[in-house]
């Protein structure tokens, strides 16, 4: 991990990238969880807990010279350590397993296959990306419990294979009928939804930091003031998340309606941003679903929005502005 292939080594691109994914991953899953659990000297070592929280997740990545690799590193412990930090986890849930494998060895204490086959029955998802080359372990692992498996060949490429893994990945439908293969019934979530507190607010102090501080959240179980969301309450230990944040979670469930199309010139100005229509038609070759005026309609709330406005409502924010749908 600390060869130079990588600018300016394997094992601090790979630190600098892991606190990116972290935060994005967080943005496009703010009702997950994240543990580290790291891999040297022939055992798997836990770094941190699982959390919700995305400041414990980069806290516990911020400290290089705790972090340094030593020795071989062991894909059985780590697998076993990880597999078992996801054991109080609901059935329904997603359990993923993502590796960052910079070695071509490993040191194992047993029959890594069995460790392959355990994951398999908890239908845990692992993948893998590896800064050196392929090995064929790494790849059955992937293969058998259906993740994604990539060789980063270079810094951007290293990037673009980890960030593939930050949206998360499709649930097969389970028939709820009585017999063993049926799906339980899903547990509930409790989770606030916070006031926001604007810039001209008198300064107090924050439950996560102790600093003093303008904005930030109010819990509303407790009242208790937080500097971001999503996380957990530090007082009552509520998860704190807001709607847009919820939406995101679940956009892939309750999808936004394509919005339609507007051939003439209603509407003055876009519902979301504002900005005024052009009065001049586009004179490129136009095609079914694209207006020539560059206004597209809601079907439910019927207002107008520009080209702009649409590709972030389905692409970015996953709800509607007018309707909230």
């Amino acid at each position: 991990m600390m060869d130079r292939d990588m600018r300016p080594t394997r094992f601090d691109l790979m630190l600098q990238y892991a606190r990116e994914f972290v935060v994005e991953w967080f943005d496009q899953n703010p009702l997950g969880q994240i543990g580290v659990v790291g891999m040297r000297a022939g055992i798997g070592e836990r770094i941190g807990e699982m959390s919700g929280n995305p400041q414990d997740v980069l806290k516990c990545l911020s400290d290089r010279t705790r972090l340094e690799p030593t020795g071989e590193p062991s894909l059985q412990n780590a697998i076993e350590m990880a597999r078992s930090s996801m054991s109080h986890l609901p059935t329904h849930s997603s359990r993923e397993i993502l590796i960052i494998f910079g070695s071509l060895t490993t040191c194992d204490p047993g029959n890594i296959h069995d460790t392959l086959n355990a994951c398999v029955k908890n239908k845990i998802r692992i993948s893998v990306v590896a800064l050196a080359a392929e090995m064929k372990i790494s790849r059955d692992l992937c293969d058998k419990t259906g993740g994604q498996f990539g060789v980063a060949m270079n810094e951007g490429h290293f990037k673009d294979i980890l960030f593939e893994l930050v949206p998360p990945p499709a649930q097969r439908a389970v028939a709820r009928a009585g017999g063993p293969g049926a799906n339980p019934a899903a547990d509930l979530m409790m989770m606030g939804f916070p006031t926001r507190l604007p810039d001209s607010s008198p300064p107090s102090l924050c439950a996560c930091h102790s600093d003093m501080k303008n904005e930030g959240f109010l819990c509303p179980r407790c009242m208790a003031k937080v500097c971001d969301v999503p996380t957990d309450c530090d007082i009552c230990g509520l998860m704190i998340v807001s709607s847009p944040h919820l939406a995101r979670s679940y956009h892939h469930l309750f999808p936004v309606k394509p919005y339609e199309a507007v051939t003439s010139m209603e509407g003055e100005s876009c519902h979301a941003c504002a900005r005024i229509f052009s009065t001049s038609a586009s004179t490129g070759a136009t095609s079914e679903g694209i207006s020539p005026w560059g206004r597209y309609r809601c079907p439910d709330c019927h207002n107008n929005f520009c080209t702009e406005c649409d590709v972030f409502v389905h692409d970015v924010i996953h709800c509607c502005p007018g309707c909230g749908k």
